[in-house]
């Protein structure tokens, strides 16, 4: 079949084509199927929209900022893995927000998979119950620094606040006490480069790099105190 009896053909069932993708529009237009799409739409917009507020909406941010700010004060740029603090700050974030995610699953999942609640009131108070987390873990200086940008007034109760202006105020409270942990981190191995540095240079062995001598003592001095548990325990100090 060569390309100009292709065309026709196209062109022959063109009309049937189109007419069943009409039938099809007008079922998804009414009746149930209408609510039907909706649904659909809905729920992909959920997903696509989930990894985002993971990050936003939880422990997540706060929790992955302290594990890559350990790793590069330890002066290894790609140990651990990225895919393996990301997986450890997901499964940390589940743990401390365990509360939370056992209401979110009795009081919207298992509605919604049981079709006992539409999916609009699923959402209602799936957002309620994570604005409740987050204004709990919110900073009163943040969250009226954010409703002083939005020219609001501070409202009398925490559930008058709009969720565009908790999630912001969450974000600057999470960030804050991220680098707050990370800085105490830092310290130590700071004090340990410092003190190669010194060594190397009052031994006249300017030229061999502090790096290499530094890294292995870092790296025993963190295994030797637990360090992983210390900042498992510093980083949901603020959740558990």
């Amino acid at each position: 079949m060569n390309r100009l009896q292709k065309l026709m053909w196209l062109a022959a069932c063109w009309p049937v084509v189109a007419d069943a993708k009409g039938q099809m529009v007008d079922v998804a237009l009414n009746g149930a199927g209408m609510g039907q799409a909706v649904n659909i739409i809905l729920a992909l917009t959920l997903v696509a929209l989930l990894p985002g507020m993971l990050v936003v909406m939880t422990s997540f941010t706060r929790i992955i900022i302290v594990l890559s700010m350990l790793r590069h004060a330890i002066g290894m740029q790609e140990t651990p893995p990225n895919v393996v603090l990301i997986m450890l700050a997901a499964f940390l974030t589940l743990l401390s927000m365990g509360s939370t995610f056992e209401q979110l699953d009795q009081k919207v999942v298992t509605p919604l998979y049981e079709q006992n609640m539409p999916a609009s009131v699923a959402l209602k108070h799936g957002g309620a119950i994570m604005k409740e987390y987050m204004v709990g873990r919110t900073r009163e200086q943040d969250m009226n620094f954010v409703l002083s940008l939005a020219g609001k007034d501070i409202p009398e109760d925490a559930e008058s606040i709009s969720v565009v202006h908790v999630v912001p105020a969450f974000l600057l409270s999470e960030l804050r006490l991220a680098f707050q942990i990370g800085f105490v981190i830092f310290l130590p191995f700071l004090l340990v480069d410092i003190i190669v540095s010194s060594v190397l240079m009052a031994m006249g062995m300017m030229m061999v790099p502090p790096v290499s001598i530094a890294l292995p003592i870092k790296v025993l001095m963190f295994v030797l105190i637990d360090g992983w548990t210390l900042v498992t325990r510093a980083v949901l100090s603020d959740s558990m």
